[in-house]
Formats: structure tokens, sequence, C-alpha cells
């Protein structure tokens, strides 16, 4: 079956750096300074980019993450709860714009 998504596709994802090189490096050096030990360990910081995936529905992301997480000592029931967190959120923020549709529909009922 064809589809877009193709999982040996994140094993490319360096390529991207071929176009602009140093706003790749640029891009890298930041990326790599976020999941860099700080306040939060590496292991809450890759929980949180696999709650995220989730929320922004990258497979390639999800597919990254998972094995990060796996590597930094988090389980199933810690990531299946991550990913709970981000339904969560994005539901809630669905839910929140309701009011902006109610808002109109008065306007507009008057």
């Amino acid at each position: 079956m064809d589809c877009y998504y193709h999982s040996n596709d994140l094993g490319k994802f360096g390529d991207m750096g071929k176009g602009n090189p140093v706003l790749w490096e640029k891009f890298m050096s930041y990326y790599s300074a976020v999941f860099a030990e700080g306040a939060l360990t590496e292991r809450e910081k890759v929980l949180i980019a696999l709650g995220v995936a989730h929320a922004v529905q990258c497979p390639y992301c999800i597919d990254a993450y998972t094995q990060a997480c796996l590597e930094k000592g988090s389980n199933t029931e810690e990531m299946t709860e991550a990913v709970h967190v981000a339904c969560a959120i994005r539901g809630g923020a669905s839910l929140v714009h309701g009011v902006q549709m109610r808002n109109v529909a008065e306007k507009l009922s008057m």
C-alpha cells in the first residue's frame, strides 16, 4: 500500500541540512541544547516530546520519541500517561474554542 509516511524516512532527517547547512546547524545546536539535562531530566524531556508528538500527530516523532523514552528508562505505562496528557490538553483546547462558536452564535441570533 502506498502512503506518505515511510518509517525508513526518519533516517533521512539529516538530509534536510543539505539545502541550507548553516540553518541546519543552528537548528541542531538549538535542538541539542533543548534536550540536554537542565531543570528537567533528559527522561522528562523525551516524555514531554512524546506527548507533543502525539498532539501534533507526527508519526516520525512518535517513532523517535517512543524509542528515546525507552532508552531513557521510561516504561509503557508512563508513556501512555504522557499520551493521555497530550490528549486531554488537545481536547480541552478544542472545547475552549467552542466559546468562540457560542459567541458568534449568540451575536448572530440577536
